[in-house]
């Protein structure tokens, strides 16, 4: 072999198409090696993708093409002169995956995405058939169209570049990781608390405590925050924040009812907020005795103008919103910064007197332990601070917004919860080391020699407090909440930090609200609620939301009564932290493939406590706020669960469904049989389920919540349409019976013959001990037009259904099961109808347009007619179409398809139990008087007997039924079965299988045994004669029917069975057609000989 690399061999017409380059990493290497194996022998590549050494992609390039080579790997272009080696040849032999000859495209992201993803444009790859079967048979596909397939190329690919082009140039807003998470979440954690009760919070709870506090609210946020960074980084992240974030992971159910309350409390939060804002800037006016009409009222006045200006920035655009909270945020640093420069400024003498002394030792030591005083508790206090460390999901809120949520999200939340927490914890320690718990601010209060003091700090420090333990004081840690404004190095630089923590606070949640309700709304949840999804402008922005936000938030600042709702607000953002927890967990338990998050630091366990600790966190804060929200969210939950939106969004909860399945399937492996568990478990041959209603709706009425159903379809003829067919058509029929309300599963097979498929069903069908154990047929009713093939077929099966230890059950009803027919003609109607619609809608959009141009519409009145005319002609062709069909319509079929599906009035169901087999046909009647449907029919016994042991067998049979605990109207012993029928009844039986018998006794020796050969199907005389007995038998048995059983609303019959190779098929069938012949509905069945039945405990 010949490994030639030389360029001559590229540009012999007459090499072998299969050659390819031997692939090389080493640029400088170019020698060859040649071996001489007789004449010239073909020249073949060796490819290799993959070195074991370094796992590398070998590039291969032409001798003599290195310059080209370098300059592609240099500038990352594709130069005119092409890499491959057989650019001459046409493209038709490579399709550019790889240089080989296939249609298989390379991996690429946008053959992944969803339809009408915003990130960029599905792509459809090849599917298997073109990629199994197209190539080979049919060769003609344009090169283009290929080429471009092969390279995961498509118009589609173009429309992306297109829209990401526009994107550019419209300038849509995308943050990043800083701007979009970390500054929000820092602004929304550092609230008003920070200023104005931090102060108190660690005088009651002193250092040690006070710490334990704020550690144990970031305890809560920081779980929150690692599970929030899994389900991030699980996936793409949408708009939505922590509704999207739900949603997708536990489903519409917990997402609908979280999300609805989770924006509806950011709504509210924007009027605390701002009225935290509104009276903070009141206190500001009283004291310049300013005030403009009186206190509440002016709260009202502050608020409504503020709403107004917030909700100017949010609409005017995200990017001006952002700039506003990056503003906002220098602010708040800068006042944060200003209270710790002023700890270390020496102190004057007003200040000592309010209890402010710098850094003191004696006082760290005093302030270190708790002091509760008024009735407070740990748990009180905690609850006062615990909305402080709240807000750590206004980043994800705008997830929508973000350039890369999946790594913003994680990045921004846990480094915010991080330096907040830092402040928390440095701003409670500074205030304590520096400042007494009780001071009266009276410079006189000073100790004069010789004076006795309480042992105080204060005292060691020159000033006697000690009054504050008789009387109220005004300032110290407990007393004054304005701490922070006295140590600060200059004062008003507080309070515009506590306007910039309650308007960035707003901010967030004005913006947050919309864009959670507009996520909420697009999902469609909740019906009426499309109004609010759309988005106006480069940023799709909620301007509707924001309207909604604006009018609730402005509801609560006129109400003015925020202390009631401030804990079910809190209680509702910590309902959403509980669930965003059991959403990690929930998806790490369900042990799903997908789920797989890049942020690897959680743990499901721990989640699954950040859960159970938000939850209690809530009962901590306010009892009854919790009740409150824990009844609105169960009301939600059960609303959306009962309208079922028709959305699938993978969510753990579906896995889980599918483990716990397993599970459940594989322990049942392990328990034994036993009679008393026994169900009918069936597999019913209804083919489409929509075909045979009638005959589904029977099974369904003695397997619902008992047993199991499979309706079962065979596809007969060419492989590859009937496996094309079957395909497409499994999810649309297990969909019909979802909608129906059947519990049912539906099962497929493509076969050679009926016969085949049934039999790779009864033996593949079922999972562990769910098999089935009863197959349910119809009564094929044209037995004797049908050719012979079908009979064949049809009694086949209830042999290998015997065979395989299978109970049959036979339904007949008298006008037949199948209805395709009477669908057919329902889908013309339908299509027509359909067709008249869009018609009108035609010709009412041409009037309107006539209207709209005046004079100019009276020249198309010409062709206004005309459709009118058609229209006409249209409606008399329905109206022909649908008079015609009517007649077509099979009123008594229609019926028929349903009748099983109404409620049974008072009646009977007649069971004659001429045989044992184990008990299956007084089981099965048994079911069906448990329904609701046939729970006022009666159960009547036929059985036979002997004429001189009637009453004995009478009492045998109702001790059995007894013992049973089988509930019986009546018992029949009929003692005539054995005589033979009637003339009449056995001419019919005569007339009915005469087309089908041999009459080899009537001919001679030689054509009889041709006749067998050719018609092997047909009855013979020597068959006949030696089944007499057991025709008269089934002849004698429809004339008892007749006389007993023609009022009952259902027969249940013993099914009579056929000895394999001794019954022909055509007799069989005969059997069947007179034994159920002009009866009501009736159920021929015959267990597998097993017990169903026990009397036993």
């Amino acid at each position: 072999m010949s490994m030639n690399n030389a360029p001559n061999v590229f540009l012999d017409p007459n090499a072998n198409r299969f050659q390819v380059n031997i692939i090389n990493e080493d640029h400088d290497n170019n020698e060859t090696t040649q071996e001489d194996v007789g004449s010239d022998p073909p020249h073949y590549e060796e490819t290799s993708f993959t070195d074991e050494t370094h796992n590398r992609l070998r590039i291969s390039y032409r001798p003599g093409k290195r310059e080209l080579y370098d300059n592609f790997r240099q500038n990352g272009e594709k130069t005119e002169a092409s890499l491959h080696p057989y650019d001459t040849h046409s493209k038709m032999y490579y399709l550019q995956t790889f240089g080989h000859n296939t249609m298989d495209p390379v991996p690429k992201i946008d053959y992944y995405r969803n339809t009408g993803s915003v990130s960029g444009n599905k792509l459809n790859r090849p599917s298997l058939l073109e990629i199994h079967e197209q190539l080979a048979k049919n060769i003609a596909v344009s090169t283009g169209s290929v080429e471009r397939v092969a390279n995961g190329e498509s118009t589609a690919g173009d429309e992306t570049a297109a829209s990401k082009e526009e994107e550019n140039k419209t300038g849509f807003v995308k943050f990043g990781w800083v701007k979009g998470v970390l500054v929000r979440c820092m602004l929304n954690i550092w609230g008003v608390m920070l200023f104005i009760r931090l102060s108190w919070i660690v005088g009651q709870a002193g250092i040690g405590l006070g710490v334990i506090i704020i550690l144990l609210a970031t305890m809560v946020t920081s779980i929150t925050g690692l599970s929030t960074s899994a389900i991030a980084t699980n996936g793409f992240v949408r708009g939505g924040g922590a509704y999207y974030l739900i949603s997708r992971s536990l489903g519409p159910e917990f997402g609908g009812s979280i999300g609805l309350i989770f924006a509806f409390a950011n709504a509210v939060a924007v009027a605390m907020y701002v009225v935290g804002f509104a009276e903070t800037v009141v206190e500001l006016l009283k004291e310049s005795d300013t005030l403009m009409v009186d206190e509440f009222n002016d709260i009202r006045i502050i608020g409504t103008i503020t709403v107004v200006c917030l909700l100017g920035i949010s609409v005017a655009g995200m990017e001006w919103e952002a700039k506003a909270q990056v503003i906002l945020l220098i602010v708040l640093l800068v006042a944060i910064a200003n209270f710790f420069i002023g700890t270390v400024i020496p102190t004057n003498t007003e200040k000592k007197a309010r209890g402010f002394f710098n850094y003191q030792a004696s006082i760290f030591a005093e302030n270190f332990g708790p002091d509760f005083r008024s009735g407070e508790g740990f748990f009180s206090v905690f609850a006062i601070f615990f909305p402080a460390a709240t807000g750590i999901l206004a980043g994800a809120n705008i997830s929508g917004d973000l350039k890369d949520p999946q790594s913003a999200i994680p990045q921004g939340t846990m480094l915010a919860i991080l330096i907040t927490t830092i402040a928390y914890i440095a701003v409670a320690i500074c205030a304590a080391s520096c400042v007494v718990r009780d001071a009266t601010g009276n410079v006189n209060d000073t100790i004069v020699p010789g004076m006795s003091c309480n042992g105080s700090s204060a005292c060691g420090l020159g000033y006697d407090f000690s009054r504050c333990a008789s009387q109220p004081c005004d300032y110290g840690l407990m007393n004054n909440f304005q701490v922070m404004s006295m140590v600060s190095g200059f004062g008003p630089l507080i309070t515009a930090g506590i306007f910039s923590a309650t308007l960035s606070s707003a901010l967030a949640s004005l913006v947050s609200a919309p864009k959670v309700f507009q996520a909420l709304c697009k999902d469609n949840v909740y019906k009426g609620l499309e109004f609010f999804a759309k988005g106006y402008g480069k940023n799709n922005e909620p301007i509707r939301g924001y309207v909604l936000t604006f009018v609730i938030a402005m509801a609560f600042i006129l109400i003015a009564e925020l202390n009631t709702i401030a804990p079910i607000i809190s209680n509702f953002f910590l309902a959403s932290y509980a669930l965003i927890n059991f959403s990690c967990f929930h998806a790490s338990y369900a042990k799903s493939p997908g789920w797989r998050p890049a942020f690897r630091y959680y743990n499901m366990w721990v989640s699954l406590f950040g859960a159970l600790l938000c939850c209690g966190v809530m009962f901590v804060i306010n009892w009854w706020a919790a009740l409150i929200t824990y009844a609105i969210e169960l009301f939600l939950y059960i609303y959306v669960t009962y309208k079922k939106p028709e959305v699938n969004w993978g969510s753990s909860t579906q896995a889980l469904y599918f483990v716990n399945a397993l599970d459940s399937a594989l322990a049942l492996t392990t328990v034994e049989d036993h009679v008393k568990n026994f169900r009918p478990q069936c597999l019913a041959l209804t083919g489409a389920p929509m075909v045979r209603p009638a005959l589904l709706d029977i099974t369904h009425t003695f397997t619902k919540n008992n047993g199991l159903c499979i309706c079962c379809e065979v596809y007969t003829g060419p492989r590859k349409l009937c496996v094309k067919e079957m395909n497409s058509g499994m999810e649309k029929k297990q969909a019909w019976l979802t909608k129906n309300k059947r519990k049912a599963f539906y099962a497929a097979v493509a076969a050679d013959s009926f016969r085949d498929g049934v039999k790779s069903l009864l033996q593949a069908s079922g999972l562990g001990r769910m098999k089935p154990n009863t197959l349910v047929v119809g009564f094929k009713k044209d037995w004797r037009s049908a050719p012979a093939t079908q009979v064949e077929n049809y009694v086949g099966i209830i042999h290998d259904a015997f065979d395989f230890e299978l109970g049959v059950i036979i339904v007949r009803i008298s006008q037949g099961f199948d209805i395709s027919q009477v669908l057919q003609v329902q889908e013309e109607l339908e299509k027509l109808e359909q067709e008249r619609l869009a018609l009108e809608a035609t010709i009412k959009e041409n009037d309107f347009e006539e209207g709209k141009r005046g004079i100019c519409g009276f020249f198309k009145k010409a062709s206004t007619l005309n459709i009118s005319k058609h229209e006409t002609k249209k409606e008399s062709t329905i109206n022909t179409m649908q008079s015609m069909h009517v007649g077509e319509f099979n009123q008594r079929l229609l019926e028929a398809s349903t009748q099983f599906k109404k409620k049974q009035g008072k009646g009977t169901i007649d069971i004659w139990w001429l045989f044992d087999d184990g008990g299956l046909t007084i089981l099965i009647p048994y079911i069906l008087t448990i329904r609701k449907k046939w729970k006022n029919c009666k159960l009547r016994i036929f059985t036979g007997g002997k004429v001189n042991r009637i009453e004995e067998e009478k009492l045998v049979m109702a001790s059995l039924l007894s013992k049973f605990r089988i509930k019986f109207a009546d018992i029949n012993i009929i003692c005539d079965i054995n005589i033979k029928p009637n003339k009449e009844s056995w001419k019919f039986f005569e007339e009915m299988i005469e087309p089908y018998r041999l009459h080899e006794s009537c001919k001679d020796i030689t054509t009889a045994e041709k006749l067998k050969r050719e018609t092997p199907w047909k009855i013979t005389d020597a068959e006949l004669e030696a089944f007499k007995e057991k025709s008269y038998r089934q002849v004698r048995l429809n004339e008892l029917l007749q006389e007993h059983s023609r009022a009952a609303n259902l027969i249940v019959l013993s099914l009579p069975v056929a000895r394999k190779g001794a019954v022909s098929d055509y007799l069989y069938m005969a059997w069947l057609e007179i034994l159920s012949k002009n009866l009501p509905p009736i159920l021929m069945v015959r267990g597998n000989h097993k017990n169903v039945l026990t009397f036993y405990s």
